[in-house]
């Protein structure tokens, strides 16, 4: 991501003192010569999206990668418990399993509004990742995308439950948890609940790729990467 904020920094950045404050912080950027900007963007893309956030959509991308796997909300946790007591170990996995699914099927929605996202980066959004932490460019995408992939999510998680049959498997659970004597009944709003875990997903991904080319020169694919990470490497 930053291959392409250093390109359009670099072609776009008209004030002296942003420029000098770029070049403060990486002193090789004035020397670097014209940089693609579509090859940087291009990059980006396939670096935080292609690489990481495609392996959600694939078939147990959340449910077997134990850094964005969906865990039952608390309120359900006791639901959990009260069926593996009653021996229905393997519907409360399949209930679990479901949430799982809905959220690789809901993921196939998001690269085209962090592709919006990117292409409406102004270059005040470009220097404050440039000079940013390391996760300046995860932040970025979270704070521009968060309300538009919320809501692109949210139905295609509605959609997904009924697809993957999560629909039937939760209102089987909860009968049947609410069936036993003396329980607090729940009627939790699962729709919701995925959405938001299946964002943080999303971001966590995007954020291992960033670290990756940030901290290791061997990810650095591409000339330009190494480029611009050689910048950041000086700093």
């Amino acid at each position: 991501m930053k291959t392409l904020l250093v390109s359009t920094l670099f072609l776009t950045v008209t004030s002296c003192a942003e420029l000098q404050q770029i070049a403060t912080q990486y002193p090789g950027i004035a020397t670097a010569g014209t940089v693609d900007i579509s090859g940087g963007l291009k990059e980006a893309l396939n670096n935080g999206i292609t690489k990481q956030v495609s392996k959600l959509t694939a078939t147990d991308g959340f449910y077997k990668n134990e850094a964005v796997k969906i865990l039952l909300p608390e309120e359900l946790r006791k639901v959990d418990s009260g069926l593996r007591k009653m021996g229905l170990n393997s519907l409360a996995d399949e209930g679990l399993k479901v949430l799982n699914r809905a959220a690789e099927d809901a993921v196939k929605e998001a690269t085209p509004i962090f592709v919006s996202a990117i292409k409406n980066m102004t270059i005040t959004d470009a220097k404050g990742i440039l000079l940013g932490d390391t996760s300046a460019a995860t932040t970025y995408l979270q704070n521009s995308t968060t309300t538009a992939l919320y809501s692109k999510f949210n139905p295609v998680i509605k959609n997904s439950f009924s697809k993957v049959g999560a629909d039937k498997v939760w209102t089987n659970i909860i009968t049947k948890y609410n069936s036993i004597p003396l329980v607090n009944k729940v009627n939790p709003d699962l729709n919701d609940y995925v959405t938001n875990q299946a964002m943080n997903g999303v971001f966590k991904m995007i954020a291992v790729e960033e670290q990756n080319i940030r901290t290791n020169i061997g990810a650095r694919t591409s000339p330009l990467l190494q480029t611009v990470f050689a910048m950041q490497d000086s700093k």
